[in-house]
């Protein structure tokens, strides 16, 4: 479980965002939405431990992010927009080495690897360069990293974005397939997405929350993407598409 409560960002005289709260439960996929600018990475890296805030508070199955940065660490893998792959590296030693890097003993790195490598479909493509790979490939390879160690949370950022129709597909199910056993915080532009996969909705417009919602309750008069343009009504069209 994640909570997030009265979270505050500012750089100087900048206010990134403002008393940010929500929660995302086990087993819960949140769709985290907002248009560009509205906080929404600078929220996920404060969650991750990537960022520090400059009031506020998050807790991770009750670990405090500040006060308890590596024990939270351990619990979350984080998926940001462009995946953190060494491209000169085959995929399986690029996984070695998140492995060694996220603490996973010399014992169990091999099985950990080969999990994921499996639970990823990145079995036949394990001994490729990371540079040499497609883009559908190399965000399952980010997924893989994400997930290696087994955490509890994941946070993921535009994991489809720039991929074909089948490769969006595949990893959609992967995501779902992920949930059953974890609070997944995903963010996109692509709203379809969050209404196939989310069972719920946090909308931030401006630095501040605006929705936090069961999905199924927002959308029983009005379409998700009614919902999203109203909620952001202070920002243009374009803002909240691109």
């Amino acid at each position: 479980m994640i909570e997030v409560r009265d979270l505050t960002k500012r750089y100087g005289d900048l206010v990134a965002v403002e008393r940010i709260s929500f929660t995302a439960n086990k087993g819960e996929v949140v769709g985290f939405l907002g248009p560009n600018g509205a906080g929404k990475t600078t929220t996920m890296r404060i969650i991750t431990g990537f960022l520090a805030a400059t009031s506020g508070t998050v807790r991770v199955e009750d670990f405090d992010i500040f006060d308890d940065s590596h024990e939270v660490r351990k619990r979350i893998g984080y998926l940001p927009e462009n995946p953190p792959l060494y491209l000169d590296m085959t995929v399986v030693a690029y996984l070695q080495f998140v492995g060694r890097i996220k603490g996973i003993p010399r014992a169990r790195l091999g099985d950990a690897v080969d999990r994921s490598l499996q639970r990823c479909g990145l079995t036949e493509v394990r001994r490729r360069v990371c540079g040499h790979l497609s883009k559908g490939f190399r965000q399952r390879v980010g997924l893989a990293q994400a997930i290696i160690h087994e955490p509890s949370v994941l946070v993921l950022d535009e994991p489809t974005i720039g991929l074909d129709p089948r490769q969006i597909r595949d990893i959609r199910a992967l995501v779902r397939e992920l949930a059953s056993e974890r609070t997944v915080i995903l963010s996109t532009h692509i709203l379809q997405e969050v209404a196939q996969i989310c069972q719920k909705v946090v909308i931030i417009n401006a630095g501040r929350v605006v929705v936090e919602d069961q999905i199924g309750h927002l959308t029983q008069d009005a379409p998700l993407e009614e919902v999203f343009m109203r909620s952001i009504s202070g920002g243009t069209s374009e803002e909240a598409i691109a």
